[in-house]
């Protein structure tokens, strides 16, 4: 018998619809009509691209950032004829992401702005597929313990991290040397200038920083992709995820993208996932967890492929990936910090208002600067988070200057 026969159809909302991850969720389910309805679709500014999406997919809502945008997609929708519900604001979108006419969410807001939605669909206990690992790396501990709390599934959805879950048994938390495992292998294709020299790096452009050789990302996680702070972001998320300390976490650069990431056990064998570089891949198994459907993926060819190279990540060079492991060694509100310095210098270089090998040590400048604090409360979070942005601006001076 069929799913669609036998279970009731799965209502999704998609926070961030407009962007990459987005856009793969909504190619993924409008290949299963049969299993999947879209309740809502968010999106910040995009209002053009999520008029489009909302003209194909039809969500019962749409959700904007701002009200003038929303009432600008409310018209467009009511003259195409379209009932969708538009709202706007913050709580608009955490109310859409609890809200109980949704069984699954797709948590794919980028940066610090996807924490309070995640959170809400956390609460609401919801099937949460996390592809916004920033929301993790600033409030691990209370994000986890919410998860456990309220009942809410978790799966992540970014291709290193769910790679690992599925290379790990089902029940992996309680400590990894419970279940035989001794080490996390994540995978990093290194970026798009693995093996440029230091003279080189200094005159990176953001355009440059935005072309990476394999994945089809945004314009911000490319750029992390490119200084390993992606890299270093997943490194903590990996920690808390998977109740693994950061010594147990290994960072292997891997330039071809096809080993996705992999678990070393104690008995010496170390178990992979490999698969083209495509993110309907992971979104597809989080959509049918525990079931496999199509994902529109093309099979992986090794004849093709031909060959797999690992080596070593180059932290001279890379230095974001140190500072990634020190934040979460420090622990209390050291991410948060970390991930604000970090959000600030990354828009400040595509802005062309900071060097590319500027990023790490504005980063550096405020994770020093800023105090650490216990992250037990949330708005003890936000409010390092919110120290660390003024913190990263006031610096800023010292480098453009």
């Amino acid at each position: 018998m069929e799913y669609a026969d036998c279970a009731r159809i799965q209502r999704v909302t998609v926070l961030g619809a407009t962007g990459s991850i987005g856009k793969s969720t909504l190619d993924v389910i409008a290949r299963h009509p049969q299993r999947y309805r879209l309740h809502a679709l968010t999106a910040y500014r995009s209002r053009e691209t999520l008029r489009d999406q909302c003209l194909v997919h039809r969500p019962e809502v749409a959700v904007l950032g701002e009200e003038r945008d929303a009432a600008w997609l409310r018209d467009a929708l009511t003259e195409a004829g379209i009932n969708t519900q538009v709202r706007a604001g913050e709580a608009a979108l955490s109310e859409v992401a609890g809200s109980a006419d949704s069984d699954v969410v797709m948590a794919a807001i980028m940066g610090a702005a996807g924490l309070m939605p995640t959170l809400a669909a956390v609460r609401a206990g919801k099937r949460v597929l996390l592809a916004n690992k920033e929301a993790l790396v600033m409030s691990g501990a209370l994000f986890m313990e919410a998860v456990e709390r309220h009942g809410a599934v978790l799966l992540p959805i970014d291709s290193e991290h769910n790679a690992i879950y599925q290379c790990l048994p089902t029940e992996h938390r309680g400590g990894l040397a419970r279940q035989g495992v001794t080490q996390l292998l994540l995978t990093a294709s290194g970026g798009p200038f693995r093996d440029w020299s230091q003279a080189q790096l200094k005159a990176v452009t953001p355009e440059q920083a935005c072309a990476h050789p394999n994945w089809s990302m945004g314009r911000k996680i490319s750029v992390d992709s490119a200084t390993l702070m992606n890299k270093g972001l997943e490194l903590i998320e990996a920690c808390w995820l998977f109740d693994a300390q950061p010594e147990q976490v290994q960072v292997v650069v891997h330039p071809q993208s096809v080993v996705h990431s992999m678990a070393a056990y104690s008995d010496g064998s170390v178990i992979a996932q490999l698969g083209n570089p495509d993110m309907r891949t992971p979104i597809a198994y989080g959509l049918a967890w525990p079931e496999r459907i199509d994902a529109g993926v093309a099979p992986l060819d090794l004849f093709q492929v031909a060959r797999l190279d690992f080596e070593a990540p180059d932290e001279a060079r890379f230095p974001c990936l140190r500072l990634a492991r020190e934040a979460m060694a420090a622990g209390g509100t050291a991410p948060a910090t970390l991930n604000a310095a970090n959000e600030v210098a990354v828009e400040a270089f595509l802005d062309t208002r900071l060097g590319f090998e500027d990023i790490p040590r504005l980063v550096a400048a405020v994770c020093e600067a800023c105090e650490v604090h216990s992250a037990h409360e949330l708005s003890a979070v936000l409010a390092a988070d919110e120290a660390a942005r003024h913190e990263a601006e006031r610096q800023l001076t010292r480098f453009t200057s």
